[in-house]
């Protein structure tokens, strides 16, 4: 094992495992994928810190508990088709892609979107397809989702990604008034008006935004 998988390894037991969350398939993609790959150079050093990080345009790579909890409250199976919204770096796309079948990943920051990209294919994460565009808005030409994380905070559940969810989907977002008061929320839905609402954590987050609300 070289430095850095130990570093990873690390981190997940005592960030991670220590702190509750128990999925054994979480715990192997933590595991498995370089976070360090993910961070701007100058800041590889601090890629197992528990914090978020900086990655350029006002946005960060989300701390590894974060990354870890939304992913295992997303209750995936190896046959979902899943949704991110605000790929940012393409860690957590790349995580989800160690368990799901297939991850969509959408970013409203071109360059960000750009670089995701490019990244993922270089590391190998055939199965995570990222797109720029208005991820408030989701991915309708490829729902329905069977699970949707939404990787900023708004003060609501976007309705069309409600929309979009599969019957039995699964969505984890967070929402509140500010970015230093918002609730994790996972939101499953059981039929096609029909929707359970969990509470789970406080978080903070960039903002979500809604760009079509921006141009007009």
């Amino acid at each position: 094992m070289d430095a850095m998988a130990r570093r990873r390894a690390e981190m997940v037991d005592q960030q991670i495992a220590a702190r509750g969350v128990e999925d054994a398939r979480v715990l192997s993609a933590m595991r498995q994928v370089p976070r360090e790959r993910f961070v701007p150079k100058n800041l590889r050093k601090h890629a197992f810190q528990d914090s978020p990080l900086p990655i350029g345009l006002d946005q960060t790579i989300s701390q590894p508990y974060i990354v870890a909890l939304m992913t295992e409250k997303l209750l995936l199976k190896a046959t979902d088709r899943a949704l991110e919204v605000g790929t940012g770096s393409g860690y957590a796309a790349a995580v989800m892609s160690m368990i799901a079948a297939e991850v969509y990943t959408i970013e409203r920051h071109g360059r960000l979107a750009l670089q995701a990209a490019r990244r993922l294919t270089e590391m190998g994460f055939t199965n995570v397809q990222v797109e720029h565009g208005n991820g408030y808005q989701g991915w309708p030409e490829q729902a329905p989702f069977d699970a949707i994380m939404v990787s900023a905070g708004g003060t609501e559940v976007p309705p069309p990604l409600l929309e979009q969810l599969a019957l039995g989907g699964r969505l984890v977002v967070p929402v509140g008034d500010t970015a230093h008061h918002q609730r994790l929320l996972r939101i499953t839905r059981h039929s096609e008006a029909e929707y359970e609402e969990e509470r789970l954590a406080y978080v903070a987050f960039v903002p979500l935004i809604d760009a079509t609300a921006e141009e007009g």
